[in-house]
């Protein structure tokens, strides 16, 4: 007989937890983020009066997390003094890569050692985003099914992703499982820089420096990447010229 497909479950009153230990990925050089990433690292532009990262702290502490893992590299000192004064109560560890930028997935390679659990949230901090009726990182832990799950990714679909001019970044089909945009088409949704990862699925890096996208094609080809859809607002604030139009889009409510 066949079996029924099964759906991503979501279910806010369950008793899933949100992983303790998060990892914010705070390394990288801001190159889209100049002239303001001239005098500081991305992370501390600040967007309505609040630094990028205090955004993501403050989301990070209110779903239930209590260690936060941070890379740094560009202007790494400063970034170290502003956690060690702002870590909004967090357990603050820094994954130092002032020796050698090592992008996104060579940065997962070298702070997995720091990271206490699995799985773990790992999130960007380039997005702002507001939670709709329910906490969006509680949503994805409740949606965690670690018999078939690698990563599961929090999705926006592109008609809400404000102010990403790309043509969207993955397929979902009726179980949440992903696929990735084919060549000449649009995708309906795009990735909001926020996902939950399995230990497991960090290994045998192809060098030092590489994208996670190589972690991500291995999920995917095995058939455990999933996607959840975020039901609140979303931002892609990569530029300068994403900063006005998004306090704008924020103070009109």
């Amino acid at each position: 007989m066949m079996q029924p497909k099964r759906t991503l479950r979501l279910r806010p009153d369950s008793d899933a937890k949100v992983p303790t230990t998060a990892m914010v990925m705070a390394a990288g050089l801001g190159t889209r983020m100049r002239p303001l990433s001239a005098m500081r690292p991305k992370p501390l532009i600040k967007i309505g009066g609040t630094t990028f990262i205090d955004h993501v702290l403050d989301h990070l502490r209110s779903a239930g997390v209590s260690k936060i893992v941070v890379n740094t590299h560009y202007m790494a000192d400063m970034l170290e003094a502003h956690l060690a004064v702002n870590g909004h109560g967090l357990e603050v560890t820094i994954s130092d890569e002032r020796g050698k930028l090592l992008e996104t997935g060579g940065g997962l390679v070298k702070a997995l050692p720091l990271i206490d659990a699995d799985p773990f949230l790992c999130v960007n901090t380039d997005n702002i985003w507001l939670d709709g009726p329910l906490d969006s990182l509680k949503l994805m832990a409740d949606a965690w099914d670690d018999t078939r799950m690698d990563v599961l990714m929090l999705m926006i679909p592109q008609a809400r992703a404000n102010h990403n001019a790309g043509l969207g970044d993955f397929y979902l089909d009726p179980v949440g499982r992903i696929a990735r945009r084919k060549a000449g088409r649009v995708a309906p949704y795009v990735w909001t820089g926020i996902q939950m990862l399995s230990k497991r699925l960090i290994v045998d890096p192809p060098s030092d420096a590489f994208s996670t996208n190589v972690f991500w094609d291995r999920a995917i080809k095995t058939g455990r990447a999933f996607g959840i859809v975020h039901q609140g607002l979303w931002f892609d604030v990569g530029t300068p010229a994403a900063i006005p139009k998004t306090e704008a889009m924020l103070a009109d409510g």
